[in-house]
């Protein structure tokens, strides 16, 4: 499933125009960009757009999209994620931490193989920025958060 997410985003990141050796700047809404579905971990409706970098290697930046009322399954990575919230209200689940409301213009710091799940509270779609230090991976978590 890791090997199966790592090269799905590989290939959205090689269609993609932009060059790791250039200025870049993307919206959410821009036509170039390339969405593509999220892993299988995931219910269907969630999509993500490599922005910057080789997902299977250190240092890349995506969007991630979900529909109004979108369940994140509880999961981890192994990589600590940087987030802004670009767009609607993401309530957000860290195990051993409160849930915490994000809301249009909000960052959140993920640490590394933290267990977390999130919803898209919001009547619009939520759309996260999301900078991964590591390669990208999820692994479905089952305990409790």
């Amino acid at each position: 499933m890791k090997y199966i997410l790592i090269l799905t985003l590989a290939t959205y990141a090689l269609l993609s125009s932009a060059s790791m050796d250039r200025p870049l700047g993307r919206s959410i809404d821009d036509k170039n960009l390339k969405w593509g579905p999220c892993p299988e971990l995931f219910p269907k409706g969630c999509e993500i757009g490599v922005l910057h970098g080789n997902p299977a290697r250190k240092n890349t930046d995506v969007f991630f999209r979900v529909p109004s009322q979108y369940e994140i399954p509880p999961h981890t990575h192994t990589s600590a994620e940087h987030m802004a919230l670009l767009s609607g209200e993401l309530a957000v689940k860290y195990k051993g931490e409160e849930e915490m409301l994000l809301k249009e213009g909000s960052y959140a710091y993920g640490p590394a193989k933290r267990a977390h799940r999130a919803k898209c509270v919001s009547e619009e779609s939520c759309v996260l920025f999301i900078s991964f230090d590591e390669p990208i991976d999820s692994k479905s978590y089952s305990g409790k958060l």
